[in-house]
């Protein structure tokens, strides 16, 4: 028995507008559009239809519009049409239901229910357009104090391996197969152009890409793909990743259909076959061993580069992370429930994991009280939308952050969550070379430098609002945050105060 499932977009076609260019059916990697010559007419197949708006932007003549399919099943507050459709899908299938992007659930979003102090008369303002601001950012362990020469100013404290950003955000892990090569040439030249740096995700580093190095963070994930000596070498991080925020406390999952010769080759797996990580790395079940593995990359890198560890943001992150500091770990990276991947079971991305708004806090909150929190970074990702989550997530204690899906709509994404199908239309989340070719590094590589200036001045500009010249000044001093419709136990898990006081 076929289950029927409404379409759940309706493409308009103007008629008197549309010139049978057959444009939107070379563009449609969906194959919602068609060209029926006998009447000539391109029609729809709506059911295809993903909402991802690329016939929309290329018509030469305007005449398409997609729009949501209105059809309403009888209402019923429990049992939503998405619940019914999910469903549906798995009577037919018996399979699970994947997914891409990260979770589109009301999860409460902390950013929007915290606000920015600014200065008045007592503590003036800066103009960042005039004044120096310092948006430089070291990631890595750093030392309990420091010793200078007093005649030469130098320093004569020994410091433990660094990394430099010209401003507190890097792109986040999105590993080759998971996006095409196009998007990742993207990423690594503007993370070089803007002097920060970006991650090659757990698929390991295409050889095009060791030019990118010195701006390069490295992963070394539960299934070991693209994990050789030279890889771990060329990187400027080596990045252990136990869990992220879309699929926390299961593995990895690259189908298939995305795993063309390139990718096999660079994953070091045959071409065609699903590529999945084990949910727990194998030679990590305690803390020692986490102890053991960060050791050996560090010995395997001379001891020259920061070693990082990835984990999901979850109700005990904070117990997690101090273990993980004491076992080595120069930067601790937190993903929360609002982090994207390219294929997850959709079960998991929407009810498993906790804000990464209340990760960072408890985190950062724990490391303090322990008096280890100098001796690793903190990087959170998982939702980052703009500059002003950035300087709320500083405020809040991080030292940086990860950008993925913001990075990839700078590239064209409009989140139709199909990165899963390998069949994304604007050549993001594919390695099918017909559509790779859709993204021009180049220009991508721009596009995301536009970004990361824009919101580096901005940031400037709300330090200068504030009264502060230094990225530095804001880290961690929650003081400068106000929590707006919060309940008292959310502001005490925050560490912030409500607005008024």
């Amino acid at each position: 028995m076929k289950t029927y499932l409404p379409s759940r977009f309706l493409v308009d076609r103007d008629q008197s507008r549309c010139i049978q260019c057959q444009v939107c059916v070379n563009q449609c990697s969906f194959g919602v559009h068609s060209y029926d010559a006998s009447d000539n007419l391109v029609k729809a197949n709506e059911a295809n239809c993903v909402g991802c708006h690329r016939c929309v932007v290329f018509c030469p003549t305007n005449a398409i519009n997609i729009r949501k399919n209105t059809l309403s099943y009888r209402d019923n507050y429990n049992w939503r049409p998405e619940a019914i459709e999910d469903i549906l899908k798995q009577a037919e299938t018996g399979g699970v239901l994947l997914t891409g992007m990260g979770s589109d659930k009301e999860h409460k979003n902390y950013w929007d229910h915290l606000v920015l102090n600014a200065s008045q008369v007592t503590n003036p303002s800066i103009d960042p357009l005039r004044e120096p601001m310092e948006l430089v950012t070291y990631l890595g362990k750093k030392p309990d104090m420091i010793e200078i020469d007093q005649k030469t100013g130098t320093l004569k404290t020994e410091m433990p391996p660094q990394i430099k950003l010209s401003l507190p955000v890097m792109f986040s892990a999105m590993s080759y197969g998971a996006v095409s090569l196009n998007v990742q040439q993207s990423l690594a030249r503007a993370a070089t152009e803007s002097g920060t740096f970006w991650n090659t995700g757990e698929g390991g580093l295409h050889k095009s890409l060791y030019k990118y190095a010195k701006n390069t963070i490295v992963q070394v994930a539960s299934g070991r793909f693209g994990v050789h000596s030279e890889y771990l070498n060329a990187g400027a991080v080596v990045e252990i990743k136990i869990g992220q925020g879309a699929k926390p406390g299961i593995g990895g999952h690259l189908p298939g259909e995305k795993v063309s010769l390139d990718v096999s080759k660079t994953r070091m797996i045959p071409q065609g076959t699903d590529a999945l990580s084990p949910a727990p790395q194998h030679d990590i079940y305690s803390i020692e061993d986490l102890t053991q593995l960060i050791y050996a990359l560090k010995e395997a890198t001379n001891y020259t580069k920061p070693i990082s560890v990835k984990i999901a943001a979850v109700h005990n992150s904070a117990a997690i992370a101090s273990g993980m500091v004491r076992a080595g770990a120069d930067i601790i990276v937190l993903d929360g429930i609002r982090g994207s991947t390219g294929a997850a079971p959709k079960v998991i991305r929407d009810n498993v994991g906790i804000p990464i708004e209340m990760a960072l806090a408890s985190v950062d909150s724990r490391l303090r009280q322990e008096g280890i929190r100098n001796q690793a970074s903190l990087v959170i990702s998982g939702g980052i939308r703009n500059s002003g989550d950035i300087a709320k997530a500083i405020a809040l204690g991080a030292d940086a952050v990860y950008i993925g899906t913001a990075a990839l709509m700078a590239l064209g994404c409009t989140c139709c969550q199909q990165c899963h199908t390998g069949k994304c239309a604007w050549g993001i989340c594919t390695s099918d070379l017909a559509l790779t070719k859709r993204i021009n590094p180049e220009i991508g590589a721009q596009r995301l430098s536009n970004l990361l200036r824009g919101w580096s001045i901005e940031i400037k500009d709300i330090l200068g609002g504030m009264g502060i010249n230094a990225i530095e000044s804001l880290r961690g001093n929650r003081l400068a945050l106000r929590g707006m419709g919060l309940s008292d136990t959310e502001l005490q898990i925050l560490g912030v105060k409500m607005v008024g006081s």
